[in-house]
C-alpha cells in the first residue's frame, strides 16, 4: 500500500514538473514569435488646421457612463465574484449612469444583449504587470497575451491583435504596476484612447506623453469596480459622452469622435450610496466648447474655482479663475490644448484636446511597422538558444539516469 502510494506521488510530482516545463515552453515560443516593430518617431501635433472634437455640442445629450466593472465569472476565480449583473445595473442607474457595461476578464458579458443601448465589453489581459486593454464594442476574445515581463514590441502587437476583435481600444489603468510607462506613449499606435482615470490609478502624464508625440488619442474614466457593494469604489470616475441617442451604436460612435470627457469627482473614504446620489444629482457638464478661429471658448453649467488649459509636455498654458467660461488664444507654438475645470469640492473635469492637424482625418495614427530583419534575427537566436537548453536538459537527465543504474 505504501509502496502504490508513493508511486502515484510519484507520477503526479512528474505530471506537475513536466506541465509546469510545458507551460514555460509555450510562454518562450509566445516571446520568441512576437514581432519586432519600427515606431513612428514621436512627433508633435502639426498643420495649419485646429480640430474640435465638440463642435456643435450643448447641455442636452450628455451621458454619464462606466465602462469597466467585473461581475461572477469563470466559476469565481476572478475579481468581481460577489457581483452579479443585475446588482451592478441597480446601483449605477441609482447613481443616474447611462451607460453601464460589464468588462469581466477575457470574457464578453452578454447581460442586456437584447436592448439597444447593449455595448459588448471585455477586460483583455492576464499579465502579472495588469498590461490591460478595454475592448468596446468586442466582437470576439483575444486569447494570446504576454503574461510576464512585455517589452514594447509585446504591446504592440497585442494592440495590434486587438484591431480586428473590436471597434474600439482603450489602453487600461496604465500606471497600475507599471504596465504602461509615460514613454511608451509616444511610440505604441493602433489604439483609440487611455483609461486615464480609474479608481485605482490617475494616469495623466500617461495622456500628455502621448498627446505631446501626435496621438489623438482620447480621454476614458472608469470605476473599474471589483466590489458592487464597496461604496469607496463606486461612482467615483467616469465618462461623460455626447450622443443624442442612448443607442450603443450611437454612444460607441460618439467615443470614436472624442464627443467625451472624463469627470474625478471626489469621494471621501467611507461615502454612502445615499450621499453619492445626492452629489450625482449637482453634477456639472460641458454646456458649450467652441473653436472660433485660434480662439477656444468653453463653459460649463456650474462655475469651477478655475479652468486649466494645458498643452505640449503637460505644461500650464493658462488658468481662468471664478468664471463660469473661459477662453484661450491658442498660440502657432500650441501642437494641442486640452481643458481642465476644477471645483472646490474636489470634482475635476478633464476635456479631449483641440489639436493641430493637417486637414485630412484627424484621427489617423501613423502606425507601427514590422522589422522583417530584427523580427527574423529575435527568432532564430531565440529559438537556437531554446534549443540548446532543452538539448543540455537531456543531456543532464540522461547521465543523471545513468549514474543512477550504476549506483
Amino acid at each position: 500500500m505504501r509502496r502504490t502510494i508513493k508511486k502515484v506521488f510519484g507520477w503526479l510530482f512528474k505530471i506537475v514538473i513536466w506541465g509546469f516545463f510545458a507551460f514555460l515552453l509555450i510562454v518562450a515560443v509566445q516571446y520568441i514569435t512576437c514581432p519586432v516593430y519600427r515606431f513612428p518617431d514621436p512627433q508633435p501635433f502639426k498643420g495649419g488646421h485646429l480640430f474640435n472634437p465638440y463642435e456643435g455640442i450643448d447641455s442636452s445629450s450628455w451621458r454619464k457612463s462606466n465602462f469597466q466593472a467585473q461581475s461572477y465569472a469563470w466559476l469565481g476565480v476572478t475579481s468581481g465574484r460577489y457581483n452579479t449583473n443585475e446588482i451592478i445595473d441597480s446601483i449605477y442607474q441609482s447613481l443616474f449612469y447611462d451607460v453601464i457595461t460589464i468588462s469581466d476578464y477575457q470574457k464578453i458579458n452578454k447581460y442586456g444583449m437584447e436592448k439597444n443601448a447593449y455595448i459588448p465589453v471585455y477586460e483583455h489581459g492576464y499579465g502579472v504587470f495588469k498590461n490591460h486593454q478595454v475592448l468596446i464594442g468586442a466582437k470576439e476574445v483575444l486569447w494570446k497575451d504576454y503574461p510576464f515581463y512585455q517589452t514594447i514590441h509585446n504591446k504592440q502587437h497585442i494592440l495590434n491583435l486587438l484591431q480586428d476583435k473590436g471597434e474600439l481600444i482603450y489602453i487600461a489603468h496604465p500606471k497600475l504596476r507599471g504596465g504602461y510607462k509615460p514613454s511608451d506613449m509616444k511610440y505604441l499606435t493602433g489604439y483609440n484612447g487611455i483609461e486615464v482615470l480609474n479608481y485605482m490609478r490617475v494616469s495623466i502624464a500617461h495622456w500628455d506623453s502621448a498627446l505631446s508625440a501626435g496621438k489623438p488619442v482620447t480621454i476614458m474614466g472608469n470605476d473599474d469596480v471589483h466590489d458592487i457593494f464597496n461604496p469607496d469604489e463606486v461612482g467615483f470616475r467616469c465618462t461623460y459622452i455626447y450622443s443624442q441617442s442612448l443607442h450603443g451604436d450611437s454612444v460607441v460612435d460618439a467615443l470614436r469622435k472624442g464627443r467625451s470627457y472624463g469627470a474625478d469627482i471626489y469621494r471621501p473614504t467611507g461615502e454612502s450610496f445615499e450621499v453619492k446620489r445626492e452629489k450625482a444629482k449637482q453634477i456639472p457638464v460641458l454646456s458649450s466648447f467652441n473653436l472660433d478661429g485660434d480662439t477656444i471658448s468653453v463653459s460649463i453649467t456650474k462655475k469651477p474655482a478655475y479652468f486649466r488649459f494645458i498643452g505640449q509636455d503637460g505644461i500650464e498654458l493658462a488658468r481662468v479663475e471664478d468664471s463660469i467660461s473661459a477662453s484661450y488664444i491658442v498660440k502657432p507654438s500650441d501642437t494641442y490644448v486640452r481643458t481642465e475645470a476644477i471645483y472646490t469640492s474636489g470634482l475635476i473635469l478633464y476635456l479631449n484636446p483641440v489639436f493641430r492637424y493637417e486637414g485630412r482625418n484627424p484621427w489617423k495614427m501613423e502606425a507601427a511597422q514590422v522589422d522583417v530583419y530584427r523580427t527574423w534575427m529575435l527568432r532564430i537566436v531565440g529559438f537556437s538558444t531554446l534549443i540548446f537548453i532543452i538539448l543540455i536538459v537531456y543531456f543532464f537527465r540522461k547521465r543523471f539516469r545513468q549514474n543512477r543504474r550504476n549506483v
